[in-house]
Order: structure tokens, then sequence, then C-alpha cells
């Protein structure tokens, strides 16, 4: 089967999210090279994110934290300028190539609304798990994902970059899977068996992914 819709997660896929986390460091009142150390020290033992925010504030409630940022002013945010530089071009090439564009990712209403004003004119879609009731890597986000793709699973590539939330229960729901270097968890997984072995594509960058789709439907043809 060819590929016929790519589908992206977003933070460190589509946005850096260095001044995002660099925002926490600074609402838990910490140094931000320490709340980096333990973010990156948390991804490497394969614990969930969400644990980094514990030592500095035992009893952490991300959903309250979130809603107490936004009523001192200071909500969670990412712009244009959060983009990697690769994003816009390769999503121009994708369409140009008549390839299904969709964005589906762990986010917020807030964040969902974000993106939506970034890229409603980019994509066919944008689905976040708070919209699905449904997070990675629980497999009931990415059959809401082939639910809302005109495709079959195996004509989906959906790019990421974790093994646990994307490749992983990507490859599980039939789909087939690219991983981009960037961001800590691409870095610290890269060399892993799953990272170099579950993968469809392995890249660098997102403008890797035309070339490669072309080659891989051409052989598959």
């Amino acid at each position: 089967m060819t590929i016929r819709a790519v589908v992206f997660d977003v933070g460190e896929c589509l946005v850096d999210e260095t001044r995002e986390y660099g925002t926490w460091a600074d609402w838990l009142g910490v140094p931000r090279h320490t709340f980096a150390a333990m973010f990156g020290a948390v991804i490497a033992q394969g614990r969930d994110y969400r644990e980094v925010f514990e030592p500095f504030k035992p009893g952490f409630d991300l959903t309250a934290e979130r809603e107490a940022r936004a009523a001192a002013g200071k909500p969670e945010h990412f712009d244009e300028s959060d983009l990697y530089a690769d994003v816009r071009p390769a999503l121009t090439q994708l369409r140009a190539d008549g390839l299904w564009l969709g964005i589906a990712g762990n986010q917020t209403v807030r964040a969902g609304g974000i993106l939506r004003d970034l890229f409603t004119k980019d994509v066919d879609l944008i689905g976040t798990s708070d919209d699905w009731g449904a997070s990675k890597p629980d497999p009931e986000f990415f059959e809401r994902v082939a639910a809302v793709v005109p495709a079959a699973p195996g004509e989906i590539l959906y790019v990421g970059d974790r093994v646990d939330n994307d490749l992983r229960p990507g490859a599980a729901a039939g789909m087939h899977t690219a991983l981009v270097r960037r961001g800590p968890w691409a870095t610290i997984q890269w060399d892993t068996a799953e990272a170099r072995e579950l993968p469809t594509f392995r890249v660098e960058s997102l403008a890797e992914l035309s070339p490669l789709i072309a080659e891989f439907n051409r052989q598959a043809r």
C-alpha cells in the first residue's frame, strides 16, 4: 500500500518547546538549567514527563497549574516563532505532492485553538487529545486518527519525536511511522533498538519526508 496521508505530532515535531518548558521553570521558581536536567533524567528513565514537576512542587496537578497560569495572565503559549524552520516548507511540499495532511497530538483545548490559527490553511485536519478524550499512547487516540483520515491505517504515516508515544502505538495501529531527531525524547531515544527498527523512516528534518515518501510509493506500486 502506498502512503496517502501524513499526520504530524505537535510538540518537538512541529513546535520547539524550549520556550514553553522554560516558562514552566519560571512558574515553579527554579533555575531553567535545573528543570532541564530533571526533565532529561525523567525521560532517560522512561518515566512520564509530568513526573518532572513533582520534585519541585509535591502534589503538582498539571491541569490545575495550567488554570492558575492562565488566571495569572501567564498561560501556556506558542506561536509562529516557536515552529521549527522546516515546518512550513515541508507542509507546502507534501501538499504539492498530493498528500492528505493532518496534525494530531496530546494538546489542550487552548493549544488546539493556537494550532488552528497557525495551520488551518496548511492541513486538512487538526485534532487534539482534549478534542477526542483520548491521549497518546492510548490505542484509542490512534483509532481516532484512523477514523478521521480518509485512508486505510496502512496508508497513513504518523510523524513524531517519541518512540513510546508515537512510534510504538502508531505501528501497533497498523500505520507507518517516521521519527524526527530533535527535542529531548528523540535525542535520548535515537540509538535504542526500537528507534532503529520501528519507524518506516528516520529523519533529521521534515524536509526529508517528501523524497522518502515518493520513493516508498514508487516501490510499492
